[in-house]
C-alpha cells in the first residue's frame, strides 16, 4: 500500500497541496485529472521519491517496487533495443549466471563429501528454485513480445538505441517498467508516443495487470479502458471517485452543481452578517453581537467555486473560400527514402466538407502522406489538389517553427483575419493562456505551450483544408473539447492523423488506414473502423487476411451486421476505382451513399434488438420466481417485448438481405 498523508506543497506564497489524503492499494488503477498546472506530476514525483512534502508524508509499505515513467527522460548512448530492455531483468540474469558460476565450480571440484560442496550444491538449489519463481526461462520471450506489443519490429531488436526517436525511446523505458513487474506503476501520459495499435495492447496489460497502476493522461479512451478509479486534483484538494472516468464525469457535474448551491447560500450569509455589523457597529447595545460576528467571518472556511470548469467559448473558423468538389486527388502515388518504400500505389480521393482520419502503426507513411500533401516532400505518381483550396498546416514540429522573438499575443494578433480579431484573448485563455501569460515569448515556453499556441493560431486563419499531424498530444480535455467543437462546426475539409480515438469519434466520417506501403478507406467513424474490422487491437489486421464468406451470417446480430458492413464498405487499396470516368465515379458515389444508409439501419436495428433481448433476459428471471410478479401486467408486458422483438428481427432480416443486394454480395 501507499499512503499520502496529510500531505501540503508550497511554492512561496502559491499552495499547490493543502493537506491532500490518499491510498492506492494493490489492484488499483488510478486516473490522475484535472487542469495543467493542479500538481499532477508532483503527485507522481512525490511518491517515486523524487520530492518531499512541505508538510505531511509519504509511505510505502517495506519491500514494494514502484516504477515510473515520467514525461522526460534523459538517454544515453549504449545497447541495442534488445538488450537494453533485457536490463529489466537484471536481477534474473544475474542469478542465472551465478547458477552457472556454481554449476562450473562443482564439475571442477571432487570434494564431494565436504561440507563446502555440500554448500555449493543447496546454493545451487535454492537459486534454480528462484529462477523458476521468477520466470527465468520466459524472460526473453517476454521482452521480445513486450517490444513487438509497443510497435517494434523484430528487425529493429539489434538496433542501438541512441537511433530510434525521442517517442520511441520512451516506449523502451515503458517496455522496462511493464517487463520489471513493480508492485506499482505510475505513468505520466504514456500514450502521447503511441500509435492506436500500441495504445490498445497498453490497455490489455494494464487491464490484467495485478499491482496499482497511477496514470496522468488526457485521453478519455484509454482512462475508461484501464481506470476503476479516478483523483481529481482541482484548487489545492483532490476529490476520490471510485468509478471510472465517464462515470466521474457525471459524477463531478452533481458535485459541481451542490457546490454552486453551497457557494451563494455561504455568499448570501456572508453578505447578511456583513450588513449586519455595519449596520450596528457603533452601537453600544449591539456589540457583542457584532464582535461575535466578525469572529464568525474570521472562522468561516470559504467556499471556492472551480470557474475553470465554467469556460466554455463558441469558437468558429473564420469564413474562407470554397474549394473544388474534389480538394485531394491521388493516384498510384509512391514514396520512398534511400531504398525504404514507404508509400507504393496510393489512390486517394478527398471531397470538400469530408472529414477524414489516418490511422495506421508508426512508420507506415502518416506523416509522409500529410507532407506530401503540403508539398513538404518530393513523391512519384499522380496528386493533383482541388480548385480554390488553401491549406493550412499542423505538424508534429509546429512549435519548432515559430518566430521566436514574438509574444504569445503578437504571434495569434499576426495570423487573425476580419472579426475574429476581437475573440484574440478570449481564445488564447481557452488554450490556459491568460493574464501576464500573454505577453511571454515563444522562446520561454515550453513545448507543451508552443504546441497549443501554434494550434491556436491555425484556428484564426481562413483555410478551407486543414491537416493537422497529432493536435491532440500536448493539450489537456478542456483545450481539446474546444478544438473539436471548432472543427465540428468546421465546414472546410479536414484530414486529421491521430491516435486519440475520442477525439476522433463523432468527428470524423471517413478513416484511411495506412498498412504495408498501401492505403486503404473504410466508410464511417473510429469505432465504426474498429468494429468492422473485428479488432481488439489493430494488430488483428495482419492475421485477419483472409476474407469472411459471402452469406455466412452469424448467430449474434452484433457479428452479423460486423462482417456484413466490412464487406460492403471497405475498399482495398490494391483494387482502385477508376476515377477518369466522372458520371462512373459520381454513380459510384451515389451507391456508397445508399450502402451506408442501409447500413446505418441495419446497425440501429441490432442496438435496438439487443436493449429488447436485454430487457427480456430481466423480465425472464423476474417471471421464473412467482413470488416477485404483482398481476397480470407482467405477462402482458412481457408478450408485447417479445412481439416488439420479433418484429425487429424481421425487419432485420428484410434490411440484411437489401444491404447485401445493393452491394453485390448477395449472390
Amino acid at each position: 500500500m501507499i499512503s499520502i498523508d496529510n500531505v501540503t506543497i508550497r511554492f512561496g506564497a502559491y499552495v499547490l497541496f493543502d493537506q491532500v489524503s490518499f491510498q492506492v492499494n494493490p489492484g488499483d488503477r488510478i486516473g490522475l485529472v484535472g487542469r495543467n498546472g493542479v500538481g499532477k506530476t508532483t503527485i507522481l514525483n512525490l511518491i517515486d521519491g523524487r520530492q518531499d512534502p512541505d508538510e505531511g508524508r509519504v509511505v510505502k509499505s517495506a519491500g514494494k517496487e514502484v516504477g515510473y515513467l515520467p514525461q522526460q527522460m534523459k538517454h544515453r548512448k549504449g545497447k541495442t533495443l534488445y538488450r537494453e530492455a533485457l536490463n529489466a531483468f537484471a536481477s534474473v540474469i544475474a542469478l542465472k549466471k551465478r547458477i552457472d558460476s556454481i554449476t562450473t565450480e562443482l564439475g571442477e571440484r571432487s570434494d564431494y563429501e565436504s561440507r563446502a560442496y555440500l554448500a555449493l550444491i543447496q546454493e545451487l538449489a535454492n537459486a534454480n528454485e528462484q529462477f523458476e519463481m521468477e520466470g527465468g526461462h520466459t524472460i526473453h520471450a517476454e521482452v521480445e513480445q513486450t517490444l513487438i506489443g509497443l510497435g517494434f519490429k523484430k528487425t529493429d531488436m539489434e538496433r542501438p538505441v541512441h537511433e530510434f526517436s525521442g517517442g520511441w525511446r520512451m516506449r523502451v523505458e515503458l517496455a522496462k517498467i511493464l517487463l520489471a513487474r513493480p508492485d506499482y506503476i505510475l505513468l505520466d501520459e504514456p500514450t502521447n508516443h503511441l500509435d492506436i495499435e500500441s495504445i490498445q495492447w497498453l490497455e490489455d496489460f494494464l487491464g490484467k495487470y495485478p499491482g496499482g497502476v497511477l496514470i496522468i493522461s488526457h485521453d478519455r479512451a484509454f482512462l475508461d479502458k484501464v481506470t476503476n478509479r479516478t483523483i481529481e486534483l482541482s484548487l489545492g484538494k483532490i476529490y476520490d471517485y471510485r468509478v471510472s472516468y465517464s462515470k466521474y464525469v457525471q459524477l463531478k457535474e452533481e458535485r459541481i452543481t451542490v457546490q454552486h448551491a453551497a457557494y451563494e447560500n455561504q455568499q448570501k450569509m456572508i453578505q447578511d452578517t456583513e450588513e449586519f455589523i455595519n449596520r450596528f457597529r457603533y452601537k453600544a447595545t449591539k456589540a457583542v453581537q457584532v464582535q461575535s460576528r466578525i469572529k464568525q467571518l474570521g472562522k468561516l472556511n470559504r467556499i471556492e467555486v472551480e470557474k475553470e470548469d465554467d469556460l466554455g467559448m463558441n469558437l468558429k473558423f473564420p469564413p474562407s473560400k470554397r474549394s473544388g468538389t474534389i480538394v485531394v486527388e491521388t493516384v498510384g502515388l509512391k514514396k520512398q527514402f534511400g531504398e525504404i518504400k514507404v508509400l507504393n500505389g496510393v489512390d486517394m480521393v478527398i471531397e470538400r466538407g469530408e472529414k477524414v482520419a489516418f490511422v495506421g502503426k508508426n512508420g507506415e507513411g502518416k506523416t509522409t502522406l500529410s507532407r506530401i500533401l503540403v508539398g513538404e516532400l518530393d513523391h512519384t505518381g499522380g496528386l493533383k489538389m482541388g480548385h480554390n483550396v488553401e491549406l493550412g498546416y499542423f505538424a508534429q514540429n509546429q512549435d519548432e517553427i515559430m518566430d521566436e522573438n514574438l509574444t504569445v499575443l503578437e504571434t495569434v494578433d499576426h495570423a487573425a483575419v476580419g472579426d475574429i480579431r476581437t475573440k484574440i484573448r478570449d481564445i488564447l485563455g481557452a488554450f490556459l493562456f491568460s493574464g501576464e501569460d500573454v505577453d511571454k515569448k515563444v522562446k520561454v515556453l515550453s513545448g507543451g505551450e508552443r504546441s497549443r499556441l501554434a494550434i491556436a493560431r491555425m484556428l484564426l486563419q481562413p483555410f478551407n483544408l486543414l491537416i493537422l499531424d497529432e493536435p491532440t498530444n500536448h493539450l489537456d480535455m478542456h483545450s481539446k473539447d474546444i478544438m473539436k467543437k471548432a472543427l465540428l462546426a468546421f465546414d472546410g475539409t479536414l484530414i486529421v492523423v491521430s491516435h486519440d480515438r475520442e477525439f476522433l469519434d463523432g468527428l470524423v466520417d471517413k478513416i484511411f488506414e495506412f498498412r504495408d506501403q498501401k492505403v486503404k478507406e473504410h466508410l464511417g467513424g473510429i469505432y465504426d473502423f474498429l468494429q468492422r474490422r473485428k479488432l481488439t487491437s489493430l494488430r488483428e489486421i495482419e492475421r485477419n487476411e483472409k476474407p469472411a464468406k459471402a452469406g455466412a451470417v452469424s448467430a449474434s446480430s452484433t457479428a452479423a451486421s460486423t462482417a456484413i458492413i466490412d464487406r460492403v464498405t471497405v475498399v482495398d487499396a490494391q483494387e482502385p476505382v477508376k476515377h477518369s470516368n466522372k458520371e462512373q465515379y459520381k454513380e459510384q458515389k451515389v451507391q456508397e451513399k445508399k450502402i451506408r444508409k442501409i447500413a446505418n439501419r441495419v446497425k440501429s436495428l441490432e442496438h435496438e434488438i439487443e436493449q429488447i433481448e436485454g430487457e427480456l433476459s430481466t423480465m425472464n428471471e423476474m417471471l421464473m420466481n412467482p413470488d416477485n410478479i404483482e398481476g397480470m401486467h407482467v405477462y402482458e408486458a412481457y408478450e408485447q417485448l417479445k412481439n416488439r422483438h420479433d418484429e425487429a428481427l424481421s425487419v432485420w432480416e428484410k434490411q440484411t438481405m437489401l444491404l447485401e443486394k445493393v452491394s453485390g454480395k448477395g449472390k
